[in-house]
C-alpha cells in the first residue's frame, strides 16, 4: 500500500508537470476619456468690453419717490390728462407718445400756446435712469422736471399753481386718488403731488430689449451680425461717451469736441450756468430705444439713424465712417429697443369733469 501510494503522488506531481504554464500578465488600467471641448463657433465678445455697460434694472428708484401702486396708477391716469394743461388740448403724452416709443417724431414738438418749443423731445422711456433730465441738466429729477413743465408757458402754459390744483380737485375721483396716492398728506392734492405721481410713473417705464439679455449672461441673444456692430461701436471709440446701463446719460459732453457743430444757437449747459466753458456742452444722450426716436440731437439735425451715427463719428471723433461700419453699428442699435409693459403704458379711464371743473384758461 505504500509503494502504490508514493506511486499515486508522483503521479499527480507529473501531470501537474504537464499543464502549459500561463505567463503572469499585470493588467494596464484603461485609458480615461476626455471630454470633447469644442471650440466657441460664430462672433465673440470679450467681456471686458461688456463691463463697461449692464443690464436695465426692473424700474428707476427713488428713496425721496417711493413708488406704490396708488401713486403710480394715479401718475399714468395724469399722464394721459390734457386738462393739465392750459388749454385742456395737451397732456404729457402728447409729446412723449408711449405708443410711439416715448417721443413724438416730430423736430419739435409743439406747446400748449401752439408754438414749436426750441428743443428735440426726447424719449420718455428710461428717461429716470439718466443722471439729470433735459439736454442742458436743468433738472436733477423727473419729478423736478415734471413740476417745472406743467408750469412752463412753453409746454403745458397752467397760469399759475392754483389753476392746475384747483382743477383736479374739481374732480372728485382725482381727489380719492390722491388721498390714496399720498395717505398721509392733510391735503393730498398739491402740485408737488402731482409731479411725484407722474415721476413714479415714468420711473417704472424702462424698456429691456435683446442687450439685456446678452449682459444677463445669454451668449445667444445676439445675432452674429448684431455682435459685429457692437464690436465696431467700442473699435471706433463711440464707449468713449455711452457707456452704462443706458448706453449714455451719465454725463455732459462738448457737442463738436474734434469738429465744430454746424448750429452754434443753442450754446447748451452754459444758458444755465453762465459759463463760457459750459458753451455747446450737452447732456449725453441715451441710446435706449434709439433705432426708433428720431430726429436725433437737440437741433433735430440728425433726420435718420445713420446720419445720426456719422455726425457723431465725424464731430465727436474726427472720423469718417464707411458705409458698411455704419450699418454694422445701426444693426447693434436695434438691440437696445424695448418696451414696457402693455399693462403700464395703457391709456386708463380719465376721471369724468363736473360742472365745477375750470374751464380752459384764454389764450
Amino acid at each position: 500500500m505504500r509503494a502504490s501510494g508514493v506511486s499515486w503522488i508522483f503521479a499527480c506531481v507529473a501531470m501537474l508537470g504537464c499543464e502549459e504554464q500561463k505567463p503572469i500578465t499585470h493588467e494596464q488600467p484603461k485609458a480615461v476619456q476626455k471630454p470633447v471641448v469644442t471650440a466657441p463657433t460664430g462672433v465673440q465678445i470679450d467681456s471686458a468690453k461688456l463691463a463697461m455697460f449692464a443690464a436695465l434694472p426692473d424700474s428707476a428708484e427713488s428713496k425721496t419717490n417711493p413708488a406704490t401702486e396708488d401713486k403710480v396708477g394715479l401718475g399714468r391716469m395724469l399722464w394721459y390728462d390734457s386738462r393739465l394743461s392750459k388749454s385742456q388740448a395737451v397732456s404729457c403724452n402728447s409729446c412723449h407718445g408711449l405708443d410711439t416709443h416715448g417721443a413724438d417724431g416730430k423736430d419739435f414738438s409743439v406747446g400748449d400756446n401752439g408754438k414749436k418749443m426750441g428743443r428735440n423731445t426726447p424719449t420718455i422711456y428710461d428717461a429716470a435712469l439718466s443722471f439729470a433730465q433735459f439736454w442742458d441738466g436743468h433738472f436733477e429729477t423727473v419729478e423736478d422736471a415734471v413740476k417745472a413743465i406743467l408750469l412752463d408757458p412753453a409746454v403745458m402754459g397752467q397760469p399759475d399753481e392754483k389753476h392746475l390744483v384747483d382743477t383736479l380737485k374739481s374732480m372728485p375721483a382725482y381727489v380719492d386718488a390722491f388721498k390714496k396716492a399720498f395717505p398721509d398728506d392733510t391735503e393730498p392734492v398739491t402740485l408737488d403731488n402731482t409731479a411725484k405721481a407722474i415721476g413714479a410713473f415714468n420711473r417704472k417705464l424702462v424698456t429691456p430689449g435683446k442687450w439685456d439679455q446678452l449682459l444677463k449672461g445669454d451668449k445667444q441673444a445676439l445675432t452674429d451680425d448684431e455682435k459685429k456692430g457692437f464690436l465696431k461701436f467700442v473699435e471706433v471709440g463711440c464707449p468713449t461717451c455711452h457707456v452704462g446701463p443706458l448706453v449714455g446719460g451719465t454725463m455732459y459732453q462738448k457737442l463738436g469736441k474734434e469738429r465744430p457743430w454746424p448750429n452754434q444757437a443753442d450754446k447748451g449747459r452754459s444758458g444755465i450756468t453762465k459759463s463760457p466753458s459750459d458753451d455747446m456742452m450737452f447732456k449725453v444722450s441715451s441710446l435706449r430705444d434709439v433705432e426708433h426716436t428720431g430726429p436725433y440731437f437737440h437741433d433735430a439735425s440728425g433726420k435718420s439713424l445713420t446720419d445720426a451715427v456719422k455726425s457723431m463719428a465725424a464731430h465727436q471723433l474726427a472720423k469718417d465712417l464707411s458705409d458698411d461700419d455704419v450699418k454694422s453699428i445701426v444693426t447693434w442699435l436695434g438691440t437696445l429697443t424695448g418696451t414696457p409693459s402693455s399693462d403700464l403704458v395703457k391709456k386708463p379711464e380719465l376721471p369724468p369733469s363736473t360742472a365745477t371743473t375750470p374751464k380752459p384758461a384764454k389764450k
